[in-house]
């Protein structure tokens, strides 16, 4: 049995491969959802969604706008905790709200988020030194915070409120519940297998490894991933139809599996995935409704902040790579047309001497030398 287990595995990774297969499984999910939405926006009524945008409230529509900068304010802490982690402490905050706004801006708008946010943290801490090797752990530690703090919420929102789960994974309240007490439970193994030591909490090999936090730090990664998600969870509820009505808890954990199916389909900007599962999650709001709190919320949460990052990323390029070195050139040749320096030709090139320096340099005539 486990010859034949083994012979299995050596030709699903010859054959297939897990990278084929996340991109199966992230076609099958675009396809799905895409199918879905179709087939739920038949009959939608464009005029009454626009009158269902102008009925949000601007008092609610500025606390959403809130809510979000909130968010991305603590998603800033994403790399800035990655950084002290792997001991990375030279880069300075800025630099890493900098990497970790525009990395995770662009690169969920654009899809593909571990190649486009990846590479945009390279380009910048390439400037202060970082390797790919860093960048990658970057990754990984902020990917680890993203996962747990999700997990997190959803395990308790589940347990709490199982039903509001059931819309979307069609399973009964007692199997959601009990899936969540599993989450909970492998959270609470995850913090006693970091406990154990520290030589436990070093992961990889072959020059790359890197140790993870302690487990009183793991708190912190969690909070970290908790108030993010409690922003996001806040702006979506604001924008929200006051009738029916929906607590925040049930909310939060239909929006908190919405966001993961979008996450896992690496669709651009989750677009179609997330719509479908918020709109399949919650039948009891009036379609047009509901897709008009998501028109509000794809403006507030990815169209404004994209424009942003690429505004702020696009400006340090010019930066960098246009003023910089055009300052550099003008202080060059203000230093080679200052007063007292002549150009002189060296050896075939041109170069340039102070005046008094040159004279001091000829032979002096005495009377002696001139008789």
């Amino acid at each position: 049995m486990h010859g034949l287990l083994t012979t299995l595995g050596r030709g699903f990774k010859k054959r297939i491969g897990w990278k084929r297969l996340g991109i199966a499984a992230s076609l099958l999910i675009i396809a799905f959802a895409i199918t879905t939405l179709v087939r739920t926006l038949k009959g939608v009524d464009t005029g009454v969604v626009l009158i269902a945008l102008t009925e949000i409230s601007p008092g609610r529509i500025a606390l959403a706008a809130l809510c979000v900068v909130g968010a991305f304010c603590t998603l800033t802490f994403y790399d800035f905790f990655a950084l002290r982690t792997i001991g990375k402490k030279q880069v300075p905050y800025r630099i890493a709200a900098l990497s970790s706004f525009t990395s995770y801006t662009i690169g969920h708008n654009i899809g593909a988020t571990v190649f486009t946010g990846g590479a945009i943290r390279f380009r910048i801490y390439s400037d202060y030194g970082l390797s790919a090797i860093d960048v990658a752990k970057i990754c990984f530690l902020s990917g680890l915070t993203f996962w747990l703090g999700n997990a997190f919420v959803l395990g308790i929102g589940m347990a709490w409120h199982p039903w509001a789960a059931s819309a979307m994974d069609q399973l009964p309240a007692a199997i959601n519940r009990l899936i969540a007490l599993g989450i909970i439970a492998a959270i609470v193994a995850y913090f006693a297998w970091l406990s154990s030591g520290e030589n436990r909490r070093e992961l990889g090999q072959n020059g790359w490894k890197v140790v993870l936090p302690s487990a009183r730090l793991t708190l912190l990664q969690i909070l970290i991933g908790v108030v993010d998600l409690g922003f996001c969870a806040m702006a979506m509820y604001l924008l929200m139809p006051e009738q029916p009505g929906i607590d925040f808890i049930s909310l939060a954990v239909v929006f908190i599996l919405a966001s993961l199916l979008g996450f896992a389909s690496h669709a651009p900007g989750s677009i179609g995935v997330f719509d479908a599962a918020m709109l399949v999650a919650l039948p009891e709001f009036g379609r047009e409704q509901l897709l008009a709190t998501l028109v509000a919320f794809r403006i507030l949460y990815f169209v404004i902040p994209f424009g942003i990052a690429i505004s702020i990323l696009g400006t340090r390029e010019l930066w960098l790579n246009v003023v910089v070195p055009w300052q550099k050139r003008r202080r060059l040749n203000e230093g080679l047309s200052a007063p007292g320096v002549v150009p002189q030709k060296v050896k075939g090139r041109q170069s340039s001497q102070p005046l008094k320096s040159r004279q001091s340099a000829q032979p002096v005539k005495t009377r002696k030398s001139q008789g």
